[in-house]
């Protein structure tokens, strides 16, 4: 089997903590260039990780290069051009969450992929872990019964990152939501199957971030933090079905961080991180499983499906249908906490 050429564009912190380890853990992929903004930069990335070649310009890599495999980990906004250059070189995709700032967007993408017979995944890495699979497994089999009170928890007592662009709105799109609250929505999307949803009512928050100006992850201007610092969601599912979203980057609350999904079935309970599942016995909690620890090998099983599926093998990955449904949600919650009214789908 002829190795596989790999491409990075955006030289930051996901790419050098994720992507170019897994790759570098390969013998079937051969990691070829970085592409980044700053020439300095970019030119330490690719000393530091044993990268052979290094650009500023993409079209001279794409000409240069031809690489058939392209991970893109650039700041949000830019998302959507990166993965539409990579698609029309013919080169398969794994992008870092969001898929892009709207929904039209990552539909024009899904479009793309389509149209070029190319692979476009998208790294919601926390849908990989065991107790995910385990747990959908599980609902498939009807052990919970009719599920139909969802809450998803994706919340930070105050840790607003000190670093890149996330509290700039024109680059990141909006905060806890497009950040963190999209990867608990899409675990509890995907354990259920990804449902139709039918409308959403949101309500978002800025109240700590352009106060304070340090906290768990560094330290940010508050004069320009001009993202929501939490935003509380209800979303109306097909069948009746409610899911409720909490997530923030700074909420006062005593832990100091929730990244959990919990479901509730008529006939049994169940959350998500780790995986397990309860009943009710004549008031008495009844355990029907129980993982003491939570995977954390997540980010590896993510990049490991995206490669796999690369080189044709049956495996599931978070796709460009599935991202351009979670997109058009995030989108929806966004215009209904702005607008203070529900938004249907």
């Amino acid at each position: 089997m002829s190795k596989k050429r790999v491409a990075i564009i955006g030289g930051g912190q996901v790419a050098e903590t994720v992507h170019v380890p897994y790759y570098l853990s390969r013998d079937d992929i051969e990691l070829v260039a970085v592409v980044g903004q700053n020439a300095d930069r970019v030119k330490n990335f690719a000393a530091r990780n044993g990268i052979p070649y290094y650009y500023t310009d993409a079209a001279e890599m794409y000409a240069a290069q031809k690489p058939d495999i392209v991970s893109v980990c650039t700041p949000n906004r830019f998302h959507y051009k990166h993965v539409m250059v990579a698609l029309s070189n013919g080169c398969d995709v794994m992008c870092e969450k969001p898929p892009a700032i709207s929904a039209d967007e990552a539909k024009k993408m899904q479009e793309e992929a389509e149209k070029n017979h190319c692979i476009l995944a998208y790294d919601f890495h926390h849908r990989f872990a065991d107790d995910v699979e385990l747990l959908r497994k599980k609902v498939e089999e009807g052990i919970l019964g009719d599920i139909y009170v969802v809450k998803a928890q994706a919340l930070r007592r105050c840790g607003i990152p000190g670093w890149g662009n996330f509290t700039n709105k024109s680059l990141q799109g909006g905060g806890p939501l497009i950040d963190l609250g999209i990867h608990m929505l899409d675990a509890a999307l995907y354990v259920l199957g990804y449902p139709k949803i039918e409308k959403v009512t949101a309500k978002m928050f800025q109240k700590i971030g352009n106060k304070k100006s340090d906290g768990t992850f560094g330290e940010w201007d508050p004069e320009k933090f001009e993202v929501e610092d939490s935003l509380f969601g209800f979303i109306e599912l097909e069948g009746g079905r409610l899911l409720q979203l909490e997530t923030s980057f700074a909420l006062n609350i005593k832990e100091t961080s929730i990244m959990n999904v919990q479901f509730c079935g008529d006939q049994a309970g169940a959350t998500l991180f780790p995986a397990q599942i309860y009943t009710d016995k004549k008031g008495e909690l009844t355990s029907l499983l129980e993982r003491e620890t939570a995977d954390p090998e997540r980010h590896q099983k993510s990049m490991a499906a995206f490669v796999d599926k690369c080189f044709g093998k049956d495996v599931k990955i978070a796709d460009a249908k599935e991202g351009y449904i979670i997109q058009q949600l995030i989108e929806a919650l966004y215009q209904s906490a702005e607008k203070g009214e529900s938004v249907s789908l």
